[in-house]
């Protein structure tokens, strides 16, 4: 296909005005390439083959076609998009959920592993309009025949390649063939493996092919870093980091209008020169709010995507992304408002649990490394607190006349009987209240939550009623010898009922574990395949509702039925011999969970 017409806007898109308004409202106005060139291809009712990497926008690409097709009084499922991981379905189903806020009873329901089965059948039993979920468990769903597709319009298959990666080929082939053969299908890949092309052949009806290359890169003059931190401590670590850092004008990036409202309210509560910067402002205001961020009257402006497009103040040394952008885009243009016509800039990205997947979507796309930066601890809080206050003091001295005040100290020194300097310091101690110099070591809590990690921390399991679990981390527990047939410390040994006769390989068990069950691959032991089962070691201390998701999980069909292992290390039942014993190789990351 051809690139299309640059000056393209949603408006030029034959959408719903329902959905128009959507994306007006959320502050999209020009298409990303692969929405421009996808939207109308979907609209058409044709099969899309799109090629397109992470962060291009696609979710939208699909979303939005789709949506259109959606009748909203019928309570079925009409659209289903399956993803690889839990945080991608969660990210496109509320996706869905912002494109159709003008869909009057509209409903999207996200399935996932590690998710109550009962409130998901619950869910389905009410209805849904749009359902996005993991392949494996759309799988559970629609052979208990609680996910009815008979009246399935259009299905996705997103991020295909790595779905094909971590070994659920056979799952979506299954899924496929179990739906209606009249249903529209759009699949999107950032490669093109043989795996995915099979697909494509065997599945798409003559479809049309969108390639988008992504030239995302973002300015060298900008420092970026992450705060890994729990949302409800998110305003509290922000308010750290901008104690800390030295800026001069910052803009703070949120999703809504609301948000940014309530987070400007807050701020200026806590002593900060802030204002918020939306759509509801009309011009004359908007104009006013960046006059004053100018001119030195304001220091931080908390914005929406739409209200700061075109903002170039000279002031702007951090941008901080309070909340995370779902596409690549979005981040490059938001960081792009500081470090410009060659001056310095920082960026500080806040990344919550189960973003992080999305600050790994920002790192690949852009092809830079983004360092991770520690909430302030008490002491950097308290050690930046005094050197602002002696550097007040040097400035008083350097510039005011204090002749009046030096004879007012003499003379309460003798009045009450102390020295000067006793004075002095009960001066220091008024002036501090407000904000205390001495930060109390009772008032650090943890930021990140319990059980989890930053993207490059270690992580432990915790016991889910009681305190965490003491002993060493899942890195720690990883034994020297990934090959012995012995149990290694730290590990337990499990039998699962997946082996030989039913077509198992352990890169799909490793897959499975890892995401149903939140370990990463390079923490799983060894395997040994046998003809009717398998084992697998895995670290000690998993908590009891990861061992219960865990035997629920399928492979090739079959539940896995996690249980000890009664057989002894290494041994097999009846002279059953391995087939294989697999390792898996130590790598940055292990398969993601979904």
């Amino acid at each position: 296909m051809t690139d299309s017409n640059p000056t393209l806007t949603f408006a030029d898109l034959p959408l719903p005005e329902a959905l128009l308004s959507a994306v007006r409202e959320i502050g999209y106005e020009t298409p990303s390439p692969i929405q421009a060139r996808a939207i109308p291809v979907l609209l058409e009712g044709r099969d899309l083959l799109g090629l397109a990497q992470t962060g291009t926008g696609k979710t939208a690409a699909f979303a939005l076609p789709l949506l259109a097709r959606v009748d909203v009084t019928q309570r079925t499922p009409q659209v289903l998009v399956l993803c690889p991981t839990r945080e991608l379905a969660i990210q496109v189903a509320e996706a869905f959920q912002s494109y159709a806020r003008g869909l009057s009873g509209f409903h999207v329901l996200a399935l996932y592993g590690g998710q109550d089965m009962g409130r998901q059948l619950a869910l389905l039993r009410r209805g849904a309009h749009v359902v996005v979920g993991t392949p494996g468990r759309v799988m559970d769903h629609m052979r208990r025949e609680s996910l009815n597709l008979d009246n399935l319009v259009g299905l996705v298959l997103d991020e295909a390649d790595e779905m094909l990666r971590m070994g659920f080929v056979d799952d979506i082939e299954w899924i496929l063939e179990h739906t209606p053969e009249e249903r529209q299908l759009a699949l999107f890949s950032a490669t093109m493996p043989r795996g995915i092309r099979d697909i494509a052949n065997r599945h798409l009806n003559n479809p049309a092919e969108v390639r988008i290359e992504a030239a995302t890169r973002t300015i060298d003059t900008i420092e970026q870093r992450y705060c890994f931190v729990h949302a409800d401590r998110k305003l509290d670590a922000l308010t750290r980091v901008l104690e800390v850092e030295e800026f001069d004008g910052l803009i703070l990036f949120v999703r809504t209008k609301v948000a940014a409202d309530e987070l400007a309210e807050r701020l200026e509560a806590r002593g900060f020169e802030a204002a918020a910067l939306h759509g509801d402002l009309n011009q004359q205001q908007r104009e006013k709010v960046i006059e004053r961020l100018k001119n030195g009257q304001l220091d931080i402006v908390v914005a929406t995507d739409v209200a700061a497009r075109g903002i170039d103040v000279e002031r702007i040394t951090h941008v901080v992304n309070y909340d995370i952008p779902y596409d690549v885009e979005s981040y490059v243009h938001r960081i792009g408002r500081t470090g410009r016509a060659g001056r310095k800039g920082v960026a500080i990205l806040f990344v919550t649990p189960r973003e992080k997947r999305l600050l790994r979507t920002i790192e690949q796309s852009t092809r830079q490394v983004i360092a991770e930066m520690p909430v302030p601890s008490v002491q950097a809080l308290a050690a930046r607190r005094i050197d602002l206050f002696k550097q007040q003091l040097a400035e008083v001295i350097e510039s005011e006349q204090l002749g009046f005040f030096h004879d007012l100290i003499r003379e309460t020194a003798t009045e009450l009987g102390h020295s000067e300097g006793e004075i002095a310091a009960a001066l220091a101690y008024l002036a501090q209240r407000e904000s205390p110099l001495v930060v109390e070591e009772g008032d650090e809590a943890p930021f990140a939550p319990s059980g989890e990690r930053g993207e490059r921390g270690e992580r432990r399991f915790a016991d889910r009623d009681g305190p965490r679990r003491e002993g060493r981390s899942f890195e720690d527990r990883a034994p020297r010898e990934r090959r012995s047939r012995e149990l290694p410390d730290g590990y337990v040994r499990y039998r699962i009922e997946v082996g030989r006769q039913h077509g198992a390989n352990p890169r799909e068990i490793v897959g499975a574990i890892a995401n149903e069950g939140g370990i990463e691959g390079r923490q799983i032991g060894n395997i040994a395949i046998f003809d009717g089962f398998s084992t697998v070691d895995l670290p000690d201390g998993m908590p009891r509702d990861v061992e219960q998701q865990l035997a629920r999980t399928r492979v090739r069909g079959q539940a896995l039925k996690l249980r000890r292992f009664e057989g002894g290390a290494g041994e097999g039942f009846g002279g059953d011999a391995p087939r294989k014993r697999f390792t898996p190789r130590p790598r940055n990351e292990g398969p993601r969970r979904r």
